[in-house]
């Protein structure tokens, strides 16, 4: 059952792993290794306080929230959104914008330049950041509350016409695919496991034999039977789209609660806020919001302006399935 715990549980376990990861981004994973991180701190890389949420979590509430006021997903109002964000400081934890991809800040110039929406986002094959996969949870949540079990072509256009907002290169569109049809599976009641499973069997039958089959190879060790097994060093953190949802699939596989999936994200150094972020919406969603840690949702800042926004999502959207 999707129920308003599930969407809070899904808001704090991105924002609170955000968070977590903020001060250590570009962290090598050697020197974490030296001095790993154990608890939610705060300053570090971009001298922000303890609980200080990124563009991560910036970009998934301003989603939110147009997908609530719309009563839809309208392309249009969700650039406004990220354009409010970029610009003016919506959506953030402190009032300020302290960090931004490339890609995602080169469309919203765009889009405030009047270029056409088709042409705002990268299709260049080296903007496959995870700007949009780090953003599509509350997306797919959406779209399942609509089409339920029934989550097929319709729905996957348009997961991937909203990366497309920002990253429009296939890889970064299969990135999404990919990490939305692991991530109803789990809404669906499934362990971590069976829903990885699940998830990638339903991506191999939709994108084998299309237009995405050259892109799906990029994403193939997903696939092996020992991935699960893969040492650390073979496991990349970067914000390279696939070595970002290879990070993040890796940690819920190797991790049984919240506190623990968190810590393993954000220890892989390099790109940490982000990992964490896309592995923490999942583990939110399975473990529910009494898993994350009182202390560290005690120090999250901006708090309830998070809760607000998840229940403003839930209730206009009518978010209730089996």
């Amino acid at each position: 059952m999707i129920n308003l715990e599930t969407i809070k549980a899904m808001t704090m376990g991105i924002a609170v792993a955000d968070a977590v990861g903020v001060p250590v981004e570009f962290k090598s994973r050697e020197t974490l290794k030296r001095k790993p991180v154990t608890d939610m701190f705060g300053f570090g890389s971009h001298n922000q306080p303890v609980g200080t949420w990124s563009d991560d979590t910036s970009l998934t509430i301003a989603t939110m929230e147009s997908i609530a006021r719309q009563k839809r997903i309208d392309y249009v109002d969700l650039m406004n959104n990220f354009a409010l964000w970029y610009f003016e400081g919506k959506f953030t934890a402190r009032g300020e914008v302290f960090d931004c991809g490339g890609t995602t800040l080169s469309a919203i110039i765009k889009y405030v330049r009047e270029k056409p929406l088709e042409d705002c986002g990268s299709e260049e094959s080296y903007s496959n950041g995870n700007g949009s996969l780090m953003r599509i949870l509350p997306v797919a949540v959406y779209l399942h509350s609509v089409y339920g079990k029934n989550f097929d072509e319709r729905a996957m256009l348009v997961i991937h016409e909203v990366s497309a907002l920002t990253h429009a290169h296939p890889r970064s569109m299969v990135g999404c695919g990919i990490y939305s049809l692991i991530a109803v599976q789990l809404l669906g009641g499934k362990s971590i496991p069976e829903a990885i499973q699940i998830g990638l069997g339903n991506a191999e039958k939709y994108y084998s034999g299309s237009c995405f089959t050259d892109e799906l190879e990029k994403y193939s060790r997903l696939w092996r039977e020992d991935f699960a097994n893969l040492p650390e060093e073979e496991i990349k953190s970067t914000g390279y789209v696939v070595d970002t949802l290879e990070a993040a699939l890796w940690c819920l596989l190797n991790t049984k609660d919240y506190k623990a999936l968190v810590l393993k994200a954000v220890n892989l150094g390099d790109d940490t806020d982000t990992v964490a972020t896309v592995a923490g919406g999942l583990a939110g969603i399975y473990y529910g919001v009494e898993e994350i840690p009182e202390e560290w949702l005690l120090k999250l800042q901006n708090r309830e302006y998070l809760e607000e926004i998840a229940s403003y999502f839930f209730h206009s959207c009518g978010i209730e399935v089996e």
